[in-house]
């Protein structure tokens, strides 16, 4: 059995927790202000994680601080806790400056970074000091802050950071050895001036060769971030082509159903008064043409319908002010009465059974919704077969899914993925159901994406398929219908009532897949 979910309920605030790295928000050289909120978010997470490492330190400096003096590390200073204190202060304004704060121009994301990173420089200069800034590799960690500038940044705003970076660490180092200030002494007055003459050879040294690492680390990446970025324009420039080639492949298509409309109905009706025999009577034989012809005709017009209804439902935004809370039951009892006559037709049974709940969407959408998805399941069930609706309602976490299940063709592992693409349908489904325009799943797309649902599919072949449509958010009716009535009147609701059907078993999984 293949198993597919299609989610369409993307996140708002996604970019508040992630680390984002340069795409479409990109202008110029710079990244737009949302993704810097994101970055800026992500570096105050990543220093709550360095609060947490110095507090830790500064446990084990209290119970091992032999250990730290015997590999160079001096703890005495208390300077780890003077560190806490700024880095906890620098995350608690960065917060309310982001979050609590109008933003002007000396308080956009861009300066809270730089803040971010200045105070940063400034704590890990200190804690290079007192770790040891040549004994230890904690100079290294300079160059962390130079790639987040060259991602963040433009190329010579990091190359400030660059310098700035290449400027503490060489204050670090002086302020370290006082001696490389002295004058060089005779070696016939001083005998310990050879002494000193190497250590300035080494601490020079050794400063100029990170401070060159540092410059080419920053280099490097900073053109890396260029190719990134130009690469990720192109992508934005391809993609905003594609979507504009779509808008006028879907205006094409509506204008091409609205002209093939009018004539394809002025057949049809010579076609109804030939079949009334309105123009004389005719020949089995032609009318046995006419009724094929009258047949495929409906087919088209059915193609037609289905290509303004899915051009409407995808002009259509999610406006606040038409969701309404709907009744679950009494969609699902609408549909059913719509679609009795077709299964009718096949000899198919439609088994409801649906917990009395509510949701909040577009009525009208939800219709078509589950109109298309009951159809289907109809079409593609094999004859004296039925089709089962159920539903489950958690009313701790709000959410609710209603599923629809056949006992039919079912659908394969490889085309499970794609059935909700525009136009799909396999051969053997064609075979199937020859009235299918390929565009019933892609309107069932179109609703979830405008009313953020998600779906899950679940098929096997010969066996059956299992539709199941997952709301959140979701509310009893009684409580809803309270609350309505106590502000703005009654619920609205589709159908004039639920599905009058018995309670289902509470032991009973409505979202049992097919066996």
């Amino acid at each position: 059995m293949a198993i597919a979910e299609f989610s369409w309920a993307a996140s708002k605030n996604a970019s508040k927790t992630s680390l984002a790295f340069p795409h479409a928000g990109l202008t110029g050289s710079k990244l737009s202000d949302e993704v810097l909120i994101g970055n800026a978010r992500w570096f105050i997470i990543f220093r709550w994680g360095v609060i947490a490492v110095l507090l830790i330190f500064q446990i084990f400096a209290l119970v091992a601080s032999d250990t730290l003096t015997e590999i160079g590390i001096t703890h005495q200073q208390g300077w780890p806790v003077v560190i806490t204190v700024l880095l906890c202060i620098a995350n608690i304004s960065c917060i309310y400056a982001l979050d609590f704060r109008k933003r002007t121009r000396y308080n956009s994301p861009s300066i809270n970074i730089w803040a971010q990173i200045i105070v940063d420089l400034l704590c890990l200069s200190v804690v290079v000091h007192y770790v040891g800034s040549m004994a230890t590799p904690a100079p290294f960690f300079y160059v962390l802050h130079i790639a987040l500038s060259c991602i963040f940044f433009s190329t010579v705003e990091s190359l400030i950071v660059t310098v700035l970076v290449c400027v503490m660490y060489s204050v670090v180092l002086l302020f370290e050895n006082p001696l490389l200030f002295l004058a060089p002494q005779s070696v016939l007055i001083d005998s310990n001036a050879s002494g000193i003459s190497s250590l300035k050879i080494h601490t020079f040294l050794w400063m100029f060769t990170l401070d060159v690492l540092f410059v080419i680390v920053w280099y490097v990446v900073s053109r890396l971030s260029i190719v990134v970025r130009v690469h990720e324009r192109h992508i934005v420039d391809a993609y905003e082509q594609i979507s504009r080639a779509q808008t006028e492949k879907d205006r094409y298509a509506v204008l091409m159903t609205h002209q093939l409309k009018a004539p394809l109905d002025a057949i049809r009706s010579k076609i109804s008064l030939i079949k009334g025999n309105y123009c004389g009577e005719v020949s089995p034989e032609i009318m046995d043409v006419i009724l094929k012809v009258d047949d495929r005709a409906a087919g088209m017009a059915g193609l037609i319908l289905d290509v303004l209804k899915l051009e409407r439902l995808k002009a259509a935004a999610r406006d606040p002010a038409n969701l309404t809370w709907v009744n679950i039951g009494g969609v699902i009892s609408k549909c059913i009465d719509k679609l009795q006559p077709i299964a009718n037709s096949h000899h198919i049974d439609i088994n409801a059974s649906i917990e009395d709940f509510v949701v909040e969407c577009v009525p009208s959408q939800l219709d078509i919704l589950f109109e298309n998805i009951i159809a289907n399941a109809i079409a593609y069930s094999y004859d004296g077969r039925s089709v089962e609706i159920g539903s489950s309602f958690d009313k701790q976490s709000l959410s609710a899914a209603v599923t629809i299940i056949d006992y039919g063709i079912g659908i394969s592992d490889k085309d499970l993925p794609h059935i909700f693409d525009e136009y799909f349908y396999t051969p053997r489904a064609a075979l199937h159901n020859r009235t299918s325009s390929g565009i019933g799943l892609s309107i069932v797309r179109t609703v979830a994406e405008n009313n953020k649902l998600r779906i899950t599919v679940s098929s096997e072949q010969n066996v059956g398929t299992t539709f199941s449509v997952v709301f959140q958010g979701a509310k009893s009716a009684p409580t809803i219908e309270k609350s309505v009535q106590q502000t703005e009147g009654p619920i609205v609701n589709p159908a004039n009532s639920p599905v009058e059907l018995p309670e289902p078993d509470k032991n009973e999984s409505h979202l049992a897949p097919i066996h």
